[in-house]
Formats: C-alpha cells, sequence, structure tokens
C-alpha cells in the first residue's frame, strides 16, 4: 500500500505508528505497521495498492469504524483511538462523511430525502436540513437532480 501525499500545512488528519494485525489460525497476519502521515486542509490524498493490502481496514480506522492494534489517529480534535462507541459514532455523524464504492442509499427515497435524512435524525430543523442538503448536492454538480431516487443516479 502507497499513501501519496502532499507537503504538510495545518494536519487535519494526523495517523502515527498504526498497525493493525488480524490473527490467521495460528499466525498473526500484519496488514500494516509503523504507518505515519498526516492530512492537512485542502489537501488530497490517495491510498493505492492491491487487493488485501489493508486500504480499507485503514478507512475504517480513520472513519472510527475499526480499531488498529496499535498508533493513534487525530482527526477533527478528537484522539479516534481512545473515544467510546457512542462518542466513535458521534465523531462519524458529527466530523466526517465517507462516500462508499457502493453506495447504501435508501431506495425510496429522493437524493434530497436521502441527503436530508442523518441531519434530521442528529436534530437539525427541517428547513436547515434541507438548506444544508441543497448545498451539498449543488456542490456535487446535482442540484438539478434533487428529485430523483437513488436508482435514477450514476
Amino acid at each position: 500500500m502507497h499513501l501519496i501525499q502532499q507537503a504538510d500545512k495545518d494536519p487535519l488528519l494526523r495517523v502515527e505508528e498504526l498497525k493493525k494485525v488480524f490473527r490467521s489460525g495460528d499466525r498473526d497476519l500484519v496488514l500494516f505497521e509503523n504507518l505515519s502521515f498526516h492530512v492537512s486542509k485542502g489537501e488530497m490524498v490517495a491510498v493505492v495498492g492491491q487487493s488485501g493490502a489493508g486500504k480499507s481496514t485503514l478507512l475504517h480506522i480513520l472513519g472510527a469504524l475499526d480499531s488498529a492494534s496499535a498508533g493513534n489517529v487525530y482527526c477533527a480534535h478528537s484522539q479516534l483511538n481512545v473515544l467510546s462507541d457512542d462518542d466513535a459514532s458521534e465523531f462519524r455523524n458529527r466530523e466526517i462523511g465517507y462516500v462508499w464504492q457502493f453506495h447504501y442509499l435508501l431506495p425510496e427515497f429522493t437524493a434530497l430525502e436521502n441527503v436530508l435524512m442523518p441531519q434530521l435524525i442528529a436534530g437539525t430543523s427541517r428547513g436547515q436540513g434541507e438548506a444544508r442538503a441543497k448545498q451539498l448536492l449543488g456542490m456535487l454538480g446535482l442540484a438539478h437532480r434533487l428529485d430523483h431516487r437513488p436508482a435514477q443516479l450514476s
């Protein structure tokens, strides 16, 4: 696995000495170790590697969906590897977003409703949530597709 990274700025994400080990039968399978990097505001980073290299596992750790075997992850002023399950859920709800390779949109709802729903669950008013959902969809070039269902989007 390789990380392609730009120059150092004020990091929003910092990874220090990360290690992930899985038990495979009577042996340990080390996906990665001594992995350290940072990502700054406005920076783009690509994680590339062969199948099984640990890319998805790394992203799950960075998104507080999984834990590392060792090391520290700091993101959005939080140390992820010490968060409780509830705090990790709150972190994911408030601080980060994922675009999955396979989307998990609810097929019976429109694009606007799919983007609005997590905001309503978080307690945002419908008016504020709709405004933000429209803004986000506009940023993605989908302002003209608000009423389309997921099957109608690519």
